[in-house]
This record gives C-alpha cells, sequence and structure tokens, in this order.
C-alpha cells in the first residue's frame, strides 16, 4: 500500500515519519509488523505527534470541521493538546459542547428508531 495509506491506517503524520517509510511501498506483511510491534519511531509519534488532524480532533473531543472553524490548519504535538486542554479556549468550550450535542442527537435518533423497530416486530 502507499505510504499515505499506511500513515492513515496507523494514525500518524506522514510527514513526521521516517524517510524510509514515506519513500517506498508498505506491504501488507509489514503493515502488519508496524501495528503488532511498532518500532521506536512509531512508538514516538503516537505518544508525541505531531498528530494528523483526525488524532488532534479526536483528542480534543471535537470534529475535524471543528478544527477548521477554529483556524487549526498545522498538527499539533501531545504537549500542545494537552495545554488546549489544561486551559481551553473559548472556540474549545464551544466546539465541545456542539460535539455532545450532536452526540445526544445521534443516540436519541438511536433509540427512537430502536423502539420503532420493536414496535413494529411486535406488530408482525
Amino acid at each position: 500500500m502507499k505510504p499515505e495509506t499506511a500513515a492513515k491506517k496507523l494514525g500518524i503524520l506522514l510527514e513526521a515519519a521516517p524517510e524510509e517509510f514515506r519513500s517506498g511501498e508498505v506491504t501488507r506483511a509489514e503493515f502488519d509488523a508496524l501495528r503488532t510491534s511498532p518500532p521506536e519511531w512509531l512508538e514516538t509519534l503516537r505518544r508525541e505527534g505531531p498528530h494528523p488532524k483526525r488524532v488532534v480532533a479526536e483528542k480534543l473531543g471535537i470534529s475535524n470541521s471543528g478544527l477548521v472553524r477554529a483556524g487549526i490548519e498545522e498538527p499539533l504535538t501531545t504537549a500542545e493538546i494537552k495545554a488546549l486542554l489544561v486551559s481551553p479556549p473559548e472556540w474549545l468550550v464551544a466546539e465541545r459542547a456542539t460535539q455532545a450535542a450532536v452526540r445526544a442527537e445521534k443516540q436519541r435518533v438511536a433509540e427512537r428508531d430502536a423502539a420503532r423497530r420493536a414496535k413494529r416486530a411486535e406488530q408482525g
């Protein structure tokens, strides 16, 4: 697979990976080995970053769109993410509230749909 695909599946920023990872194809066996017994560089990247947007958003508890609305376009390190969580700026508080509301609505809809399915099953 392409290095971009492997990096995405591993949850790392491709630009921060070593040159030998970025420059060649990753076989399925190599990818499986990276997942099951990651080398030190991969563990360090996962632990300290810099992290791709998807991982930053996940660690902050917001959506990727929330990062865009906040103007965060660069990858962040774990230390930068922790600093934001320790003293969250106003935008982060608002985005986390938005994300919580979205999750609550999804849960409400799922419960409503489950109740409808159960009612239909009872009726025949």
